[in-house]
């Protein structure tokens, strides 16, 4: 095996079983002393132990009943995501589920019963930790595989997805916990599908320019030269016009962009501007390709 293959897996192993820590403790610390079921399988798990332990007083291990369904759930991964992603999502089942035992009778829990509180708290943590897990291909298990598997043939951000698929288990979970707790686990829920998504695709967020205009020369020495940006020219044809000229493409930070559309207001007032944001940019000026 090359050795930088070795060392990709090492970090991506690290960087799952950190997520899963920190996806642990937000759960245990904030949503499952206080019967906030986020969705997913550890959702579903602090249901039937809700349930269980109403009926019979044993309370069954909410890492353990998750450990258990995953089992179920391995079969179409190896079949559809090959023997890498299935050992990635292998370490991060495990990892999530022993670390959610093996961490509640050492976690306070917070929150004092302020439910706002623990559904703010405990989405973020969550969202964060489950967002360092999927940002190296991994995945903690559940509904999560599901999602992922979903999101192959639906084009859905990894968030979104989630948050479909964990909405039944909300559902679910109400007449257990009730409206007011099931409702504040919906609010968990959108908070952690929103920092899974903010951890996958990126905090720093570049903003990226199509420049239309027949002085297109100009503006592009104005980029190169008074904003020392880079500039890429892409040929394009009107439709109705039939005219070939190029349209300009330019990649800036967020604080930038204003002088951008300054810029070229100054030089041509009637060009046409598309400005879309870009959570991630690699290469030079931006952020390395190597990881």
């Amino acid at each position: 095996m090359p050795a930088i293959l070795k060392r990709s897996i090492v970090r991506d192993s690290f960087i799952i079983c950190l997520g899963c820590l920190v996806f642990a403790v937000g759960l245990d610390c904030f949503e499952l002393n206080n019967g906030l079921a986020a969705g997913g399988a550890t959702g579903l798990a602090m249901t039937i132990r809700e349930v269980v332990l109403a009926t019979t007083g044993v309370a069954l291990p909410v890492g353990g009943m998750v450990l258990l369904m995953n089992v179920f759930l391995m079969v179409p991964v190896i079949r559809t995501g090959g023997l890498r992603y299935a050992a990635r999502t292998l370490v991060g089942i495990v990892a999530s589920s022993v670390l959610i035992d093996a961490l509640e009778p050492f976690l306070p829990e917070l929150g004092n019963g302020d439910l706002l509180l623990c559904a703010l708290w405990g989405g973020v943590i969550c969202g964060i930790g489950l967002g360092l897990v999927f940002r190296v291909g991994g995945n903690t298990g559940g509904t999560d595989i599901l999602a992922q598997l979903l999101q192959r043939v639906v084009p859905l951000s990894s968030g979104v997805t989630i948050f479909v698929v964990d909405a039944a288990v909300v559902v679910a979970s109400m007449p257990v916990f009730g409206l007011e707790r099931a409702l504040y686990a919906a609010v968990a829920m959108y908070i952690s599908s929103y920092a899974i998504d903010r951890v996958v695709d990126g905090f720093n967020s570049q903003r990226a320019a199509y420049i239309i205009s027949d002085k297109y020369e100009e503006i592009a020495h104005m980029v190169l030269y008074e904003l020392d940006r880079g500039c890429t020219e892409l040929y394009a044809k009107g439709s109705y016009s039939g005219k070939e000229r190029p349209v300009l493409l330019v990649v800036v930070n967020r604080s930038m962009a204003a002088d951008l559309r300054e810029g070229v207001s100054s030089i041509d007032p009637d060009a046409i501007v598309f400005i879309t944001e870009v959570f991630e940019a690699y290469g030079e000026g931006f952020k390395s390709l190597r990881r």
